[in-house]
């Protein structure tokens, strides 16, 4: 019943187990979208999951208004997610890159890291039990990457396969939400454990007071950073091979030549090559995005047939949510946390301190990434650089910062009720639209052939 507990939040109450298939998994997108989107509490506050002190509150300290904005601002992200998605085909300008350089597609991930942090900052703001609070987390944390295993890792089928299952042997143990439950696990630890709390919160009035209460959570941004650039241009990546089953014959092997150290092209890159090494070669994703290179793909940056000389790499098994750039997702998750803590510390009333120390880091975090970009640290999602984690960051902190102005400060709540909406429920949409678990769903009621379903009729299938 604690899944359950999770989706009302403080309000929750008793329920039937799920019987069906159908409710399991209803309500586990119900407990991802909980875990990430507290709702009904006053978020400036805590949020509903925050520990709260024993001490009932001073009855004249009255309690701040909700932050709409972080509703707002990951509705909007959820909205460029199905827009990039569904025009991406006939767009594909605006996909996912397939390699070097960034595109519309490549800033929805970034975004819903930055305002996880943001909002674990809001939700452990008072923490009275660390070790309660630290065994949340973590059974948060597992509970979203199961369900991540359970949409993304194989078990569906497909829009066009009513067959479901995965073999163990072959399943993809990384994924969108596998990486958000990475990155909210080390995020909420850093937060609940990684804080300077001898000072009081109203003491913190400066940007020097800010970065001395969260200087060790800072450190581990800087510390796996360095981690991730010393294995990403130090590691040597030898050699490799690979098999594509072929059907009603033996598998047909690839040899890529290698023998490098600090690539970071599609073949040779170190990112690539620790997950082939950890994860296994056969649990990586399928359809790697460097197949829309200009090298494999003919129609590049779209699918399409393989070049005459294409490369023996390009169909070979590429995870973009894989290990080592999960790293750099951490430290999105990191920065997000810093923001949320501008929150807590400049109060409600004082809108420009908030502002400007979310706009000044934001334009730093920008020419940083720009510089970076120039010199020869491409802007890279797949291997998630640093130019690409600077950039995206500072872009989304431009953007919140934009949000916040017009909705909490301005009060223009009527034109964003969409967006908010959106934003209460992002993990939800995200798995039932993002992973297509409702197309398929819909899909299982046919009329005497599979083909006769009602998204055929309504011209979408």
């Amino acid at each position: 019943m604690e899944m359950y507990e999770l989706i009302n939040g403080e309000e929750a109450t008793a329920a039937a187990e799920p019987d069906s298939k159908i409710s399991v998994i209803a309500v586990a997108v119900a407990a991802a979208d909980a875990l990430l989107s507290p709702r009904k509490a006053d978020i400036e506050a805590g949020g509903p999951d925050a520990p709260a002190e024993k001490e009932a509150p001073p009855a004249n300290r009255s309690r701040e208004p909700r932050l709409v904005s972080l509703d707002v601002f990951r509705g909007l992200t959820v909205a460029l997610m199905i827009f990039v998605d569904d025009a991406g085909a006939f767009f594909p300008a605006i996909t996912h890159s397939p390699w070097d350089g960034i595109t519309l597609a490549d800033f929805v991930m970034p975004f819903f890291l930055l305002i996880v942090g943001v909002a674990l900052a809001l939700t452990y703001k008072r923490v009275s039990n660390k070790a309660a609070a630290t065994k949340k987390a973590v059974l948060r944390a597992m509970k979203l990457f199961i369900v991540g295993l359970i949409v993304q890792g194989g078990y569906f089928h497909g829009l066009h396969s009513l067959t479901y299952g995965v073999d163990i042997l072959r399943v993809r143990w990384m994924g969108v939400l596998q990486r958000i439950a990475i990155a909210y696990l080390v995020a909420a630890l850093c937060e609940i454990w990684l804080r300077n709390d001898d000072d009081d919160d109203d003491d913190v009035n400066s940007g020097y007071c800010l970065v001395r209460r969260y200087q060790f959570q800072l450190l581990v941004a800087l510390i796996l950073t360095t981690i991730y650039l010393l294995l990403l241009y130090g590691l040597y990546v030898p050699d490799w091979e690979y098999q594509i089953a072929v059907a009603g014959s033996k598998p047909k092997s690839f040899s890529v030549r290698c023998g490098v150290r600090g690539d970071t092209g599609p073949a040779c890159n170190a990112v690539g090559m620790i997950d082939r090494q950890v994860l296994g070669i056969q649990h990586l994703y399928r359809r790697p995005v460097y197949e829309r290179t200009k090298q494999c793909s003919i129609n590049s940056p779209a699918s399409g047939p393989l070049a005459s000389d294409a490369p023996p790499w390009c169909r070979a098994p590429f995870d973009p949510e894989g290990l080592l750039s999960s790293v750099m997702a951490i430290v999105t998750c990191l920065i997000g946390l810093q923001f949320g803590h501008v929150i807590i510390h400049f109060k409600v009333l004082d809108h420009k301190e908030r502002i400007v120390r979310w706009l000044i880091p934001s334009f730093w975090l920008l020419a940083l990434a720009f510089s970076l970009d120039f010199f020869g640290i491409h802007m890279n999602k797949a291997l998630y650089t640093l130019s690409y984690t600077l950039v995206t960051a500072g872009a989304a902190g431009v953007l919140f910062t934009g949000v916040y102005v017009l909705v909490d400060v301005c009060g223009y709540r009527k034109p964003t009720l969409a967006m908010e909406w959106l934003g209460r429920h992002a993990l939800m949409i995200y798995i039932l639209i993002g992973c297509n678990i409702l197309p398929v769903f819909i899909q299982g009621f046919y009329w005497r052939e599979p083909q006769n379903n009602v998204l055929k009729v309504i011209g979408i299938s």
